[in-house]
């Protein structure tokens, strides 16, 4: 809850022009937003010039900010989720979630093929994440990546908690047949 009184005079700070003020705004989300976005596209490039554009704009437009019980968090988020899909729309690019280098590694002094078994069951988990629709690999992303609440995540997709709730279950259930389905075809093979 303190984070939310300090941004709210952080806020007020730099909508007066207050530079430092806006800086600390930076310094506690970029991290964030970052994140959310490397996800999302899965370019360490684009993902830093996208970020950089995400605090760009809401220094220009912060004084417009009006929190109506909305974090500020959440608005950086919006500002993210549209600049990604402007920079989709704009490369006509199928949209991909590159998880490899953040699932747990479970290959600790464990026998050759087990930790094969792993990287396979793992692989075959990013495939599904992989054809999921953008508004569930966001869901993912928020959920398990950011470990937001349905409440914050709700917020965030501009639902309720109860729809994301759903959403978050028919979610996983896309994951868990998409993944029967390649085991299946797996074992055709």
């Amino acid at each position: 809850m303190s984070n939310i009184i300090e941004d709210e005079e952080l806020i007020k700070d730099a909508s007066g022009g207050d530079n430092d003020a806006f800086g600390l705004l930076y310094e506690r989300y970029v991290h964030k937003i970052y994140n959310y976005i490397y996800y999302r596209t899965g370019n360490v490039n684009e993902a830093e010039d996208l970020t950089s554009r995400v605090f760009h704009r809401s220094y220009n437009h912060i004084q417009n900010y009006d929190q109506r019980g909305v974090p500020f968090s959440a608005w950086l988020y919006r500002i993210a989720h549209n600049l990604v899909a402007n920079w989709y729309r704009d490369r006509s690019r199928k949209k991909e979630v590159v998880l490899e280098d953040h699932i747990p590694s479970k290959f600790h002094f464990d026998f050759p093929e087990n930790a094969l078994e792993t990287n396979q069951e793992n692989e075959k988990l990013l495939t599904a994440i992989r054809k999921l629709p953008s508004e569930r690999q966001q869901l993912i992303i928020l959920k398990f990546v950011e470990g937001l609440s349905n409440a914050e995540i709700g917020v965030i997709m501009r639902r309720s908690e109860g729809a994301i709730k759903s959403l978050y279950h028919r979610t996983l259930e896309s994951v868990r047949k998409e993944v029967e389905k390649l085991e299946a075809n797996q074992e055709s093979e």
